[in-house]
């Protein structure tokens, strides 16, 4: 957690854009071209993803993209000119082991996402800064390489999410010229802003052809990454191997890895906890009308307190303030609002607030899928 607490605004919000393009362009997101298509015939949905996943994968593809960002309100854009922040056009490119790369392009600069099986890198122009970010290693025994599920495990599955999620059945349709299968997925509660998740993919090839995140009372995606005019066929090494520029600023958005910090014994419990920090935990049994479920040290200085369940959850991020400046890291450049009399740093989206304020010699971190006024009587609670 202590990366939250020093990462700029639009250093957390690139890394985010990046993992989406990761997730999306990983899996080989692909529209074809406009013009005629016919649907597919009608499956149950089990059967449809069984398809997708038994179709023989393309050597590699190329596409245009549309990445959509309406999470920020155009307030807090004031100065921002990244592409990642406001969405923007570009190209998509995919090859067979698992390598890619995005390119945005806008008036203020083009962004490069670049990325392998290792390693996430996002090249931002207008502030000639590339994050990188190491991902985490997978197995790749003989035995782990990838035998599809059958249909009856599937069907097993979604069975199961059932009981959590609304989840649609597979929609046959046409998306920008392919014959296509489409599904919707919802928490039944504790869902917190999110409304929906969709995805839709090419039945033919079995790859995504759309993924997108709706927040509730929206129409519009809050994120969405659609790619256009596809083209199947091996993908050069020199698409997707694009290094940043030399003079660039490079930013290492490493995570909390193994050693031996992890090796020590769990801290859990807000006595425990307690017993291991220097200053005075904030923890009451309950925040927002959310029952108190987990009190938690990360690392050695990170004190992380949930309330709630599923996506609605709040999350309170506590730390000794060690002589930083109120409103820097995180927030330091967002609006401020006021709870109980204390300045606070305010990043409220369609999906989700955060806040960051100081007092006491502590510094706080609230978040949560939760309205902006939901969020700052939550941090009133707790000042």
């Amino acid at each position: 957690m202590s990366l939250l607490r020093t990462v700029s605004t639009a250093r957390l919000l690139a890394l985010l854009a990046g993992l989406l393009a990761v997730v999306a362009g990983g899996t080989a997101i692909a529209v074809a071209a406009s013009g005629g298509g016919t649907p597919p015939p009608p499956r149950p949905l089990a059967s449809a993803v069984h398809d997708a996943l038994t179709a023989s994968a393309p050597d590699g593809l190329t596409a245009r993209v549309q990445f959509t960002n309406n999470l920020l309100p155009s307030s807090a854009l004031t100065g921002v000119s990244s592409p990642l922040l406001s969405g923007a056009s570009g190209r998509l490119w995919v090859t067979n082991d698992g390598r890619g790369r995005i390119e945005l392009q806008s008036d203020a600069g083009d962004v490069q996402v670049v990325w392998s099986q290792t390693k996430l890198t996002v090249y931002d122009a207008s502030s000639n800064t590339v994050y990188e970010l190491a991902l985490p290693a997978h197995a790749t025994t003989p035995d782990r390489q990838g035998t599809p599920p059958t249909i009856d495990q599937i069907s097993a599955f979604l069975s199961k999410l059932a009981d959590y999620a609304n989840v649609s059945g597979a929609m046959p349709g046409v998306v920008a010229g392919q014959g296509s299968y489409s599904v919707s997925v919802s928490p039944k509660e504790n869902g917190g802003l999110v409304a929906s998740v969709a995805l839709a993919w090419d039945a033919a090839h079995g790859v995504p052809l759309e993924l997108a995140v709706y927040a509730k009372g929206s129409s519009a995606p809050a994120l969405e990454l659609v790619a256009t005019d596809i083209s199947f066929g091996p993908v050069a090494d020199a698409d997707v191997d694009v290094p940043p520029p030399a003079g660039a600023k490079v930013v290492d958005l490493r995570l909390p890895t193994g050693g031996s910090e992890q090796q020590k014994p769990e801290v859990t419990g807000l006595a425990a906890v307690q017993a291991a920090v220097p200053f005075q935990v904030v923890a009451p049994d309950s925040l927002a009308g959310r029952a108190r479920d987990e009190v938690r040290l990360v690392g050695s200085k990170n004190v992380v307190v949930t309330y709630g369940k599923g996506l609605g959850t709040i999350v309170v991020v506590e730390r000794a303030a060690e002589g930083q400046q109120p409103g820097g890291g995180l927030l330091g450049n967002l609006p401020t609002v006021e709870v109980n009399g204390v300045a606070a740093h305010e990043l409220a989206t369609e999906l989700g607030t955060v806040l960051d304020w100081q007092q006491g010699g502590v510094s706080f971190a609230l978040a949560g899928s939760v309205a902006a006024g939901d969020a700052e009587a939550a941090a009133a609670a707790l000042a």
